[in-house]
């Protein structure tokens, strides 16, 4: 059975090693994360590098993410390195501290906005929410709270506001740079951390393009906001994340299941690319096994139609990367046997707004009536595939194109499989010809199958698919 679920990992020290990257990438990661917010920008080229070279030595193809660190709010340093904060003591929060001179009464801040985006009553989440403080009052530049949830606080911890509100702004200078190295890099796809809004999507990536970057969007859902606006960033960006960590501290983790399950909803009906992260099998970073409980996680999210699912210590600094990756795998491939996509994700009585949607959505309907084997689409941007695997099927869908980056950018898309191939090179018939002897080498098609095929009259043309045709294997 083809895994149709894409696995995401990201990159660090634990796959520094040649040997461990090569594992990794040959247990079946489909796109590797580069997250931007740790490491040099030389430690970043080099890990692409080795990522090329053990994507080639696979014989696979591995997307490139880089995941910007936006403005995650933090708490400056303590003297002592932590304090042990216990609930009902006061506690203060000052972006006018010095950053290093922490202590048992109170804090700096790395966001100088903060006392300007708080009130009295407010709940502030500390440490992923692990800490608790409710604001008493604001006096000058000074945030004052009382501790509602104690425990070890330490340096350079994340601040979230129960509820959202922060006014922080999603790109920072630091971020700026950090696109400059993305499309330096090349990479596939740009993830926009702490995004609020369908316009912070699109300063991103108007920054990327005049860097001459290529990169689709990746729109983070981690504030209150950006689920408020998820319809509108949705039509902006060409993928969402649902990063659960920030995302339950901001809107609490009652609610955050079922914002998930809408986010999914949504990001099928409205033709964009979803993937499910954070601590998905986060027992792993010491575990060789995940719990029974991350399991069923990972499980549901394929169930509920996500494209992606991610991994992040547990690749980047856990003891058992490739087992991680290993593992999700086993499990997408589980629960996809229980999944009847086609029944799913139909949604016929939507309008088709271009030619080559209508030939994409109209080849997958055909499809799974006919029960053909694979579905062979030309592509060169990569639209129409995106569009089949919005609608959804069991059937495996090829996409068969000589554009690099195109084959990188399929990595992301559900039931969607990157193949080299160039219909320019020869005329129509035998470019059909041609892309079925393909399929046949590569094993997943054999003499007397059906195979459907799209493609454009001219080739070498963005959206210029409009045909589609069913063969069968051996007959053409």
């Amino acid at each position: 059975m083809i895994r149709r679920t894409k696995i995401v990992g990201t990159l660090g020290p634990a796959t520094d090693d040649p040997a461990a990257l090569q594992e990794v990438v040959e247990s079946g990661l489909d796109v590797a994360r580069f997250n931007l917010s740790h490491g040099a920008h030389g430690e970043h080229r080099g890990r692409v590098e080795q990522l090329r070279k053990a994507a080639a030595q696979a014989r696979r193809y591995v997307g490139v993410l880089c995941d910007l660190q936006g403005p995650k709010i933090r708490t400056a340093a303590f003297r002592d390195g932590f304090v042990e904060l216990s609930r009902g003591q006061s506690f203060f929060l000052d972006p006018t501290l010095d950053a290093k001179a922490g202590d048992q009464a109170g804090v700096g801040v790395g966001y100088a906005g903060l006392p300007d985006d708080v009130t009295t009553g407010d709940t502030l989440m500390l440490a992923d929410g692990l800490i608790r403080l409710r604001v008493t009052g604001v006096e000058g530049r000074r945030i004052h709270t009382e501790v509602e949830e104690g425990g070890t606080l330490s340096n350079h911890k994340g601040i979230n506001r129960l509820g959202g509100g922060l006014s922080v702004a999603a790109l920072t200078d630091k971020d700026r740079e950090d696109i400059r190295l993305a499309a330096e890099m090349e990479a596939d796809y740009l993830a926009v951390s702490f995004c609020e809004d369908a316009a912070d999507v699109e300063e991103a990536r108007s920054l990327l393009r005049q860097a001459g970057g290529e990169a689709g969007t990746v729109a983070k859902v981690e504030r209150q906001e950006a689920v408020a606006n998820i319809e509108a960033i949705m039509q902006a960006a060409d993928a969402v994340m649902i990063a659960r960590g920030d995302l339950g501290v901001e809107i609490g983790d009652a609610q955050l299941p079922g914002v998930q399950k809408r986010i999914m909803r949504l990001a099928r009906e409205l033709d964009c690319v979803v993937i499910t992260a954070t601590q998905m099998m986060q027992s792993m970073v010491s575990s060789p096994v995940p719990t029974r409980a991350e399991v069923l996680d990972v499980a549901n999210a394929v169930l509920d139609g996500t494209d992606a699912v991610m991994l992040s210590e547990e690749t980047a600094v856990g003891r058992y990367p490739a087992a991680a990756v290993a593992a999700m795998n086993r499990v997408c491939v589980g629960a996809e046997r229980y999944l009847d996509e086609a029944q799913l994700y139909r949604h016929y009585e939507d309008d088709y707004h271009r030619v080559d949607e209508a030939i994409a959505k109209s080849a997958i309907d055909a499809a799974n009536r006919l029960g053909v084997k694979a579905i062979a689409a030309m592509t060169e941007s990569g639209a129409t595939v995106m569009w089949m695997s919005r609608v959804g099927t069991p059937i495996p869908v090829y996409a068969m194109s000589e554009q690099r980056r195109t084959r990188n950018k399929v990595t992301l898309y559900r039931g969607v499989h990157p193949v080299d191939f160039d219909p320019t090179a020869t005329d129509p018939m035998t470019a059909d010809r041609e892309a079925l002897a393909e399929l046949k080498r590569l094993g997943v098609v054999s003499e007397g199958e059906h195979v459907l095929i799209t493609k454009g009259d001219k080739h070498g043309i963005t959206g210029g698919t409009n045909t589609m045709k069913i063969v069968r294997v051996g007959e053409v």
